[in-house]
């Protein structure tokens, strides 16, 4: 349960940053560099995601194909 929290926390953090230099630099006028910072956050948020995920289907597949 720990773990849940704690990644919860770490997409939100990444989440605020993220929003943060995007409002920064497309104020500054780099509306191209926000974009980047936008897209990077979020292929790294959904990494996280796609781990999560997977860890949960081998939990899945073991429990039912009774494998370790």
């Amino acid at each position: 349960m720990n773990h849940d929290v704690n990644t919860i926390f770490q997409i939100a953090g990444i989440g605020i940053i993220v929003a943060m230099l995007h409002t920064i630099l497309k104020q500054m006028g780099k509306e191209e560099y926000a974009q980047w910072v936008t897209l990077i956050g979020f292929i790294v948020v959904l990494y996280m995601v796609i781990t999560i995920i997977d860890d949960l289907f081998q939990k899945i597949r073991g429990v039912f194909l009774f494998q370790g």
